[in-house]
């Protein structure tokens, strides 16, 4: 009897580690598939292809800031190789893209955008396009820049509008991590759209700024207490990651770059938006660090 006992025992203990080590493999591979996820890469690029650009107009002897946008535009392409190239190729499901809004009316730069819309998977991948990542960006966005620069017809940005109709559909994908880089001064004007709700905008401009009285040392309480800000143009961006570089606020209002910066930030609160850093314009060997890190979440 007790033979029969210490048999059922000794079954009953390897049935309840076999079950015991299933499950924890059940575990391991649900983490795992939920990892593989947050490893895919879903990065777009929205360029503000407006007069900001123009040598001509702005011109800076340090940097022009379309060269500044170029090797902002570089550090993405390489911060995504990188990331590539940290993968298993079994992992791999990434995809880089570059959006305006609207479209320019020059169609060879409209053809050249195409080329930069990259979809990398198990199916695809190889060292030769890993490595030619970086170089095609770069090189096609400075055909780009200087097309936009040589036509001197600049249509603006609409990325209020953007943010209401597009980011959704061409920005978000499911079980990937989506993030958005917008390339742009901060100022925010588009004559088709053009809204006011109480004393929200879906712009703001130097004129603005100081006709509100955002250029003085109270700004920031007469921000808060009088709302002023942007109209949300988004519910729910809750799986979107935003970096915005180039700010490039007017010198003539010490305070107008903290403006630009919380108009900004409280958009993207109110939209719900996961993640967002919004940052001056720099050298872009400066900005390398910052752009490598926002992406590969090394921070």
């Amino acid at each position: 009897m007790k033979a029969n006992n210490k048999l059922l025992i000794i079954i009953f203990s390897i049935i309840l580690i076999s079950c015991k080590k299933e499950e924890n493999e059940n575990t391991n591979s649900e983490k795992k598939t939920k990892s593989d996820y947050s490893q895919n890469i879903n990065l777009s690029i929205l360029i503000d292809l407006s007069d900001r650009i123009s040598p001509e107009k702005y011109p800076n002897q340090t940097m022009e800031y379309y060269q500044r946008d170029l090797g902002y535009i570089k550090s993405v392409a390489e911060a995504f190789s990188d990331h590539i190239k940290s993968k298993r190729i079994r992992q791999i499901n990434d995809k880089i893209q570059v959006f305006f809004n609207p479209e320019p009316s020059n169609n060879e730069i409209n053809s050249i955008s195409k080329k930069l819309k990259i979809q990398i998977d198990k199916n695809n991948v190889n060292n030769e396009l890993i490595n030619s990542i970086t170089s095609t960006y770069l090189n096609e966005s400075t055909k780009i820049y200087s097309l936009a620069i040589e036509d001197d017809t600049y249509v603006g940005s609409d990325i209020w509008k953007f943010f209401e109709n597009n980011v959704n559909d061409y920005c978000i994908e499911k079980d990937q991590r989506n993030i958005l880089v917008i390339l742009t001064d901060g100022y925010m004007f588009y004559e088709d759209t053009i809204l006011i709700e109480d004393n929200k905008s879906t712009y703001i401009t130097p004129e603005l700024i100081r006709k509100n009285g955002l250029n003085t040392k109270d700004w920031s309480k007469i921000m808060t207490s009088k709302n002023y800000g942007f109209i949300k143009a988004n519910n729910d961006l809750s799986n979107l990651e935003v970096l915005v570089l180039g700010i490039n606020p007017s010198k003539n209002n010490p305070y107008e770059e903290k403006v630009i910066k919380m108009y900004w930030s409280n958009w993207f609160s109110e939209m719900k938006v996961k993640r967002s850093e919004i940052k001056t314009t720099d050298l872009p060997s400066n900005m390398d660090k910052v752009i490598k890190e926002f992406i590969t979440q090394k921070n």
